[in-house]
C-alpha cells in the first residue's frame, strides 16, 4: 500500500466507525459477520484479520476461535491500530490479540500458518490485487479458507447510478461535515478499477487456490470472495 493511502487512513481513524454505522446504516456489521463465517474460523483455531481497522472482523473472529485460539490481526495505520486496541480493551475485554503494523503485500508471517483469513475493505486499496492474493494464499494452512469483503461496482447500469448518486450526495456530503471530503471522495474512483467477483476469481485461480466462489451482497454493490487452499 503506498504512502498517500496510509495517510490517508490515519486521518479518518478518529470518525471511521462513525460514518461506517452512518453510510451503511448499521449493515456493515451483517456483512462482516457473514465474512467471517464464510471463512471457517472455527473453536482452537489459528486465525488471521487483515486491513484490519478498527477491529471489527478481529472481534467477529474472536467469537469464533474462543479463548484456547489464537488471533492476529494486520493494519499499516498505525492509528487505526491504536483505536482497535482500545476497542479490544474497554468493549471486549480481549487483551490476547497479536496486533501487527505491517503491509499486506509482506506479510511478517511464516507459510501455511493460518486456519482462517478475513478481510474487510482491504483488497480494492491495495496496490498490488494479485501480490496481496498471492500473501493470502502463502499463510493459509492447506485445507483453510479466507473470505475478503468489499465495495463492488454492481453491473446493473441502474445500480450503477444510485451508487455514484450515494457516493457523491450522502457519502461524501457527510464526510465533508468532518473535514473528510476528499478522504471519501476517493472511493468512487477505487470502486471503477476494482475488479469485479469474475474477475478476483480468476486472479484467485491464477495465484493457486483450489476453489473461489464470489458472493455478491446488497444487489452486487457488495461481495465477498471466499477462496480455499488444498
Amino acid at each position: 500500500m503506498n504512502e498517500e493511502i496510509r495517510t490517508m487512513f490515519d486521518r479518518i481513524s478518529p470518525v471511521y466507525d462513525q460514518l461506517n454505522d452512518w453510510l451503511s446504516l448499521g449493515q456493515h456489521k451483517i456483512w462482516k459477520e457473514m465474512t467471517v463465517k464464510w471463512s471457517g474460523a472455527k473453536l482452537g483455531d489459528n486465525c488471521l484479520d487483515l486491513c484490519c481497522g478498527t477491529g471489527d472482523l478481529t472481534f467477529g473472529l474472536a467469537r469464533h476461535v474462543g479463548i484456547n485460539g489464537s488471533l492476529s490481526a494486520v493494519d499499516f495505520s498505525s492509528n487505526l491500530l491504536a483505536v482497535a486496541r482500545q476497542r479490544a480493551k474497554r468493549h471486549y475485554h480481549l487483551p490476547g490479540i497479536n496486533w501487527v503494523e505491517a503491509d499486506v503485500l509482506d506479510l511478517p508471517f511464516p507459510d501455511n500458518q493460518f486456519d482462517a483469513v478475513t478481510m474487510g475493505y482491504g483488497l480494492r486499496n491495495v496496490k498490488d490485487i494479485r501480490r496481496s492474493l498471492e500473501e493470502i494464499h502463502r499463510v493459509l494452512k492447506p485445507g483453510a479458507k479466507a473470505a475478503i469483503l468489499d465495495f463492488h461496482q454492481p453491473s446493473n447500469q441502474s445500480l450503477q447510478f444510485f451508487q455514484q448518486w450515494y457516493l457523491e450526495n450522502i457519502v461524501v456530503f457527510l464526510a465533508a461535515n468532518l473535514g473528510l471530503e476528499a478522504e471519501y471522495a476517493y472511493i468512487k474512483s477505487s470502486l471503477a478499477r476494482f475488479p469485479n467477483g469474475l474477475e478476483q476469481v480468476a486472479l484467485a485461480q491464477q495465484v493457486g487456490f483450489s476453489h473461489m466462489t464470489h458472493y455478491p451482497i446488497t444487489h452486487g454493490m457488495m461481495g465477498v470472495l471466499v477462496v480455499g487452499k488444498t
